[in-house]
């Protein structure tokens, strides 16, 4: 019922009544247009993209917080590149600047590019996902009878082999081996997870989709990769193999970050490892993938890289990620993980994410896709800090709106923290455990030829009066042998590597006292060097 029909016709017509209803209707037109100006307000706040120039502070502020030599961040955003632009400079020291075209190695954000590689295949038919993968290596065996038998394409590209993560990436790393050979020493690893059941990274099935994308189509994985993506996305500064960097120009250089420096290493090759983490880019090339990757597929107009359902199916949930307490506590809007193919997708403040980063000698990268509001991000650096990452999330909080979280300052101490348990792990498995202690046997005792069926062949020599470790697959890991305790020598390599430091070997002897085995602890997170059973080998 209306004020008007409350009131009689004699109260309704006084001048007094009148008014009051003039000044009551004034105030309901008032306060709903504040009403009205505040959800326009609001929801130009919460679409509004963030000012470029702050942006651009932002990232160049962390980069000298996180004391990083140069990185490069494209942004695109319906459809749009909003930023591509460099930061620092190329080299620590140098004068170089870095910008939109400088190369980065991407390293695992490579696999989105194998897994719609294999995507391609499939909707021409040359293969499909579900295809048991011996049908098109027939001569693959892993650790079971059953799974080298069962193993799908698909398994190849979300981390459900069984193999545990990083499983065998010392058979890759600095080896001559090709793709082909790597894969065939792989069923000397032993499972470490359930089938398809559990989540273990792994590298080395992604050579193996290489080596399918190889049959199927008759071309090398960078063959393909270059004729058939890079070419048609016009990703010209994109290469497939740092052999051709030689004359490409604008090259970032690798550093490896230290808790004090960042210190200029060689660029390392990767070519074994191409299908895995091979391709070096530039953000304003990386622009244009982020851009077919939110369109589903399409290049232009009705052309289609991949078709719309390939892009669903490489952005299904295909193996759970545990998310642990400490994950959840310092991402709450964040309840699930999972891998798709080639992909890592999990939910973030309410839409789903799609991303991946790549961990190079000397570069770290990140992609994020955040496809419901057609935006992508991609950090390219070349330290080997966690600043990709947490660049990436505060981009994206920016166009996200709502609560943010200084992931900047956060990531930066645990960068810190970590860097220093790192250097830690070191320390303690360097310190003698016991002083004053002798080797058992003569130092002669020691030399001789040792073999890992995985691996290939190790040497211990005397020279100059010193025992000289030799991993002969990659003839630079040498290291001379210093007395710690026992049986117990320190490893002081001759070079300096990007993943890991000193280490300990332990020369293990039968119960005649011959040293029959060799041990080796190097602390890492990357390459596994307990892996190595490397046993006493008469040639």
């Amino acid at each position: 019922m209306s004020l008007q029909q409350l009131l009689t016709p004699q109260l309704l017509n006084s001048p007094r009544t009148q008014n009051a209803l003039r000044s009551v209707q004034r105030q309901l037109r008032t306060l709903t247009n504040s009403l009205l100006l505040w959800t326009v307000l609001i929801s130009l706040a919460a679409a509004q993209s963030p000012d470029p120039a702050i942006l651009q502070q932002t990232i160049e502020q962390a980069r000298i917080d996180w004391n990083v030599p140069g990185m490069s961040v494209a942004v695109v955003k319906d459809g749009h590149v909003v930023l591509s632009q460099g930061f620092g400079v190329r080299e620590s020291g140098g004068a170089e600047p870095v910008d939109g075209d400088t190369v980065f190695a991407i390293a695992s954000n490579t696999k989105a590019f194998t897994a719609a590689a294999i995507a391609m295949l499939q909707d021409e038919g040359r293969l499909h996902w579900d295809d048991r993968v011996q049908q098109h290596l027939p001569w693959l065996q892993l650790y079971d009878p059953w799974v080298s038998a069962e193993i799908r394409i698909d398994d190849l590209l979300c981390h459900r082999s069984g193999l545990g993560t990083f499983s065998g990436d010392l058979l890759w790393w600095g080896t001559p081996y090709s793709p082909e050979e790597v894969l065939r020493r792989a069923r000397f690893l032993p499972a470490r997870n359930r089938f398809r059941s559990e989540y273990g990274y792994s590298n080395l099935m992604f050579l193996a989709a290489g080596e399918v994308i190889r049959v199927s189509s008759g071309q090398t994985w960078s063959e393909f990769i270059q004729q058939r993506i890079l070419n048609p996305l016009q990703m010209h500064r994109t290469v497939t193999s740092i052999s051709a960097l030689k004359d490409h120009g604008n090259v970032a250089t690798p550093h490896k970050t230290t808790q004090q420096d960042n210190l200029p290493i060689p660029w390392f090759n990767w070519d074994t490892m191409a299908a895995a983490g091979g391709l070096i880019s530039s953000s304003s090339d990386m622009a244009r993938w982020l851009q077919v990757q939110l369109d589903r597929g399409r290049l232009d107009g009705d052309r289609q890289l991949y078709s719309a359902a390939a892009a669903n199916r490489m952005w299904t949930p295909h193996t759970v990620i545990p998310v642990s307490d400490e994950a959840r506590s310092q991402n709450p809007t964040t309840h699930f993980r999972s891998c798709g193919l080639g992909w890592m997708l999990a939910d973030y403040k309410g839409r789903m994410t799609v991303g991946h980063g790549g961990g190079y000698d000397g570069m770290y990268s990140q992609v994020l896709l955040i496809p419901e509001e057609r935006l992508g991000i991609v950090v390219l650096t070349n330290s080997m800090t966690g600043i990709a990452a947490a660049l990436t999330k505060t981009i994206a909080d920016q166009y996200l709106g709502g609560d943010s979280t200084d992931w900047l300052s956060r990531g930066l101490e645990q960068d810190r923290a970590g860097r220093q348990a790192f250097q830690d792990r070191i320390t303690a498995a360097t310190t003698p455990k016991a002083t004053g202690t002798q080797p058992s046997r003569p130092l002669e005792a020691c030399t001789g030829n040792f073999l890992c069926p995985l691996y290939g062949q190790a040497t211990v020599s005397l020279e100059n009066g010193g025992l000289v470790l030799k991993l002969q697959p990659y003839p630079e890991l040498v290291a001379d042998l210093h007395h710690l305790h026992y049986d117990t020598w320190r490893i002081q390599w001759r070079k300096t590597f990007a993943w890991f430091g000193e280490g300990t070997i332990q020369f293990v002897p039968d119960a005649d006292g011959t040293f029959q085995e060799l041990r080796l602890d190097v602390p890492n997170d990357d390459l596994w060097f307990d892996e190595l059973k490397l046993r006493r080998h008469s040639n």
